[in-house]
């Protein structure tokens, strides 16, 4: 027995032949949904990048305890399992987190690994000259690293997906005819930077010689519909750089005969945002359906199901669990996943509720037709905790000031009778609050454009997230958060959607391009400088009392009134507000 994965960042369903895309060239993607069976119903789960590689590891929802952070101690690892069993696992990649603060203990759970360095700013190759160690923004310094990465990669094999790729064809053309070994190629495309050879670009007639827009920021869009298509096409360019790596797999498989006895899973962690809702990326907005309806498209030998539909509602956590019953392992008791071969053979419901979202953001529950997106009920967003004995976050550790604060927290039971350490992180990435609890009838309403305000419906799905809450352990502090009661019924008076509906759509409205804003300088000067202007610090005060009230020291230097737009803290009707008067009391001739 012997199974591969294919695994890839940021791969958007809606834009792949078998999910019926048709702007982008991927043959590859539509020949493996004929070699597989193609999952219509597959959602992630815990979000976003290494939280859903922890899940992909255990079996399980983490997000209502931990964001972005490495295995912990009392984690089950699918991998090593398999190891254990003596199964050889071997992990290739060039996912760069896997060798930071907040995801060194992933790969060092395969019986064998190799990385594969320079995608996306990763501190790979060092030139002094480049100016990268004097930048005080880390972003700066992360696209400066970028662009002297790009100079080690100047052809298609030399890139970090090629490398990857060659390295997982290697593993198979040196093992194909033994048995017992599970290979996981996993690709850091197609996530941005959106860095592709020329030749793919020049199927979207893209511009080899005038300005790369490949890197979009997460916030939310202002540039103008060529722009936003420049982007898109440069995403498409790479997409189908990655349908090209997924053919060289197939050929491998069916040059050496490999179906008969050789599982295939191809997935993704999530979607990237390329203008949909007026956003670019991921994290900071709601997690709507481009993000988290992920393709997923697995061949299993123990079905011999090919070239067919599957809509039963699957997540990430049902990956481990399949793969261990492949090899003929029991999954642990905390794994929450089904192993998905009574899926595919025989149509075998697995849930009817997934649960999705990150650390203190949406807590969201699909039942395959309606999307819950339940927020906190207060502008507080909190009490937001963690529980972790790996202190560390993407590129960091926790500072000393989260750590001053710590409380030993009382077992799970996940974490196997182990105490964990409580800590109330200082630093909170998004605020589910501005964006209100919604309601989507996705079977009617795929993008999510009309909310539903529904109480009946509300109320079912409110039951249904509240019963996997209760089933993943969430900590008393996310039913304080949402508005919940930890044990009991839900009943009419903890429904949200009617009363934060205008909230809503007020959050959810995309801002004006540039070009359509005026004083744009002004709006993008520091808010410190601007709020020394008392004619201006006036008009702020006017539309947007809370920055008036905040210390100065609190604000970050270079924070602008089109910064926190774009960032979703101020909506468009406030910014075209603040902006106009701004025009009115500093620009009136």
């Amino acid at each position: 027995m012997r199974a591969v994965m294919l695994m890839f960042d940021s791969l958007n369903r809606q834009l792949l032949p078998p999910y019926g895309g048709t702007d982008v060239s991927a043959p590859n993607f539509a020949r493996l949904a004929e070699r597989a069976v193609t999952f219509d119903r597959f959602y992630a789960g815990s979000l976003p990048t290494m939280p859903a590689r922890r899940e992909l590891h255990t079996g399980r929802h983490h997000f209502l305890h931990r964001g972005w952070g490495p295995l912990e101690p009392f984690d089950d690892s699918m991998p090593a399992l398999l190891d254990s069993a003596g199964i050889h696992t071997h992990l290739t990649s060039d996912q760069p987190h896997y060798w930071e603060d907040g995801g060194a203990t992933y790969h060092t759970r395969y019986t064998t690994w190799e990385i594969h360095r320079g995608q996306e700013g990763d501190p790979w190759k060092g030139v002094v000259d480049s100016g990268v160690a004097s930048m005080a923004d880390p972003r700066a310094a992360q696209r400066r690293q970028d662009d002297v990465n790009r100079q080690y990669m100047a052809t298609e094999a030399d890139h970090a997906q090629t490398r990857t790729v060659d390295a997982g064809i290697h593993f198979l053309e040196t093992n194909h005819d033994a048995g017992g070994w599970f290979l996981h190629i996993e690709l850091f495309d197609p996530h941005e930077p959106f860095f592709s050879p020329d030749h793919y670009r020049k199927r979207y007639e893209q511009d080899d010689d005038g300005p790369r827009s490949d890197w979009p920021t997460y916030q939310k869009v202002v540039e103008d519909a060529a722009q936003v298509d420049h982007v898109r096409r440069e995403y498409a360019a790479l997409l189908s750089m990655c349908d090209h790596s997924l053919g060289r797999l197939l050929d491998v498989m069916d040059e050496h005969d490999m179906w008969a006895d050789t599982m295939l899973v191809v997935n993704t962690d999530h979607g990237f945002s390329l203008g949909e809702h007026g956003w670019w990326a991921k994290t900071f907005q709601p997690h709507y359906q481009e993000l988290v309806h992920l393709p997923m498209f697995l061949w299993d030998p123990r079905t011999g199901r090919r070239g067919e539909r599957c809509d039963v509602l699957a997540q990430t956590i049902d990956i481990a669990p399949t793969l261990l019953g492949f090899f003929g392992q029991q999954a642990p008791a905390d794994m929450q996943g089904t192993d998905l071969a009574g899926a595919v053979g025989q149509g075998t419901p697995v849930r009817d509720g997934a649960l999705f979202g990150m650390l203190g953001g949406h807590v969201n529950v699909t039942d395959g037709r309606h999307v819950y997106m339940r927020s906190s009920a207060t502008e507080a967003n909190g009490p937001i905790e963690e529980y972790t004995l790996m202190p560390t976050r993407m590129r960091s550790r926790f500072s000393v000031q989260d750590l001053r604060g710590w409380e030993p927290a009382e077992p799970f039971g996940f974490t196997k009778g182990v105490r964990t350490m409580r800590i109330a992180p200082s630093v909170r990435v998004v605020n589910s609050w501005r964006h209100g609890t919604m309601l989507f009838d996705v079977e009617n309403d795929a993008a999510q454009e009309r909310p539903v305000i529904d109480d009946d419906v509300e109320l079912r799905l409110a039951q249904l997230l509240h019963r996997r809450m209760r089933e993943s352990e969430a900590p008393a502090s996310q039913y304080v958060r949402l508005g919940l009661p930890e044990s009991g019924d839900l009943s009419a008076e903890h429904l949200l959607v009617r009363a934060h509906a205008e909230r809503s759509a007020e959050s959810a409205a995309p801002l004006p391009t540039l070009a359509e804003l005026p004083v744009v300088d002004l709006l993008q000067t520091p808010l410190r400088r601007l709020l020394g202007d008392r004619r201006a610090s006036s008009v702020i005060e006017k539309h947007l009392p809370e920055l008036i009230e905040t210390e100065p020291m609190e604000l970050s230097p270079t924070a602008s009134l089109l910064g926190l737009a774009r960032g979703g803290s101020i909506s468009a009707a406030q910014l075209v507000r603040v902006a106009d008067d701004l025009a009115k009391v500093l620009r009136a001739p």
